[in-house]
């Protein structure tokens, strides 16, 4: 006796396949990748000393990612030999990050609509540093394949909508490292299934435009990430200094 056999429209497929994956990335703790006076912050929650969501792709250009650890590994290593690549055959700065997500674009797109194939169960933000602040650009790639370019800050998986908002309530523009990272800090405490998060349960990453190195990325160490914690606002160092002044 033969099996019966199901039709199941597109759009029903597009629909399952869309909701298995954001029920995916849903599961990890939100990233946040947001512009600062000199480059490009990166914090998230990270119990894992060695698991990274965080990562250099090239000179100037930074990943960060959430969702399944072995699906953006991949990409992430995806991402480094096509830049080598590229820029071993044409020239370093041919590599950009626009061009880089665009190919993320493409193959994340392919898979989501390969109906024989899992969906990736992942978000992707690529970011690259500009020599002015006007240079900076941040992506935000989708698990089908769809890309946002965002303007000042982003941020993916978990309860990203929530941060988003109270991101949106205290974000400036061209805020200190140490003022954009306490108001991020702040920012992820909007997660409903929040915890204290201390020190060492972050992940805290830059591309910094002032180093003279030619890879911009820089991955904080505790004591750094310390040392932004303790740091005073700079309104309020000049207001000590203004009256220290008048003494």
């Amino acid at each position: 006796m033969s099996q019966p056999t199901f039709y199941v429209s597109p759009e029903q497929q597009i629909k399952d396949r869309a909701e298995f994956a954001r029920s995916g990335i849903a599961k990890g703790r939100s990233v946040i990748v947001v512009r600062y006076e000199n480059g490009i912050l990166f914090i998230g929650e990270n119990r894992s000393k060695s698991l990274h969501k965080f990562a250099e792709i090239y000179d100037r250009i930074g990943f960060a990612a959430v969702g399944k650890y072995n699906e953006f590994e991949n990409l992430r290593i995806a991402g480094i030999r096509h830049a080598d690549v590229r820029g071993y055959a044409y020239d370093r700065h041919d590599v950009t990050g626009r061009m880089l997500a665009g190919a993320y674009t493409q193959l994340l797109g392919m898979i989501f609509s390969a109906v024989m194939e899992k969906p990736y169960e992942v978000e992707l933000i690529i970011s690259e540093v500009g020599n002015q602040a006007e240079g900076d650009q941040i992506f935000r790639v989708n698990f089908d394949g769809s890309i946002t370019e965002e303007s000042e800050y982003s941020v993916i998986g978990g309860a990203a909508d929530l941060i988003g908002t109270a991101l949106q309530d205290t974000y400036v523009p061209q805020m200190s490292l140490a003022e954009s990272f306490k108001v991020c800090l702040a920012a992820l405490a909007a997660d409903p299934r929040g915890r204290d998060v201390d020190v060492d349960a972050l992940e805290v990453a830059v591309l910094d435009r002032t180093r003279t190195q030619t890879r911009k990325f820089q991955r904080l160490e505790t004591h750094e990430i310390r040392e932004l914690i303790e740091a005073k606002p700079r309104k309020a160092q000049a207001k000590k200094t203004d009256d220290d002044s008048m003494q």
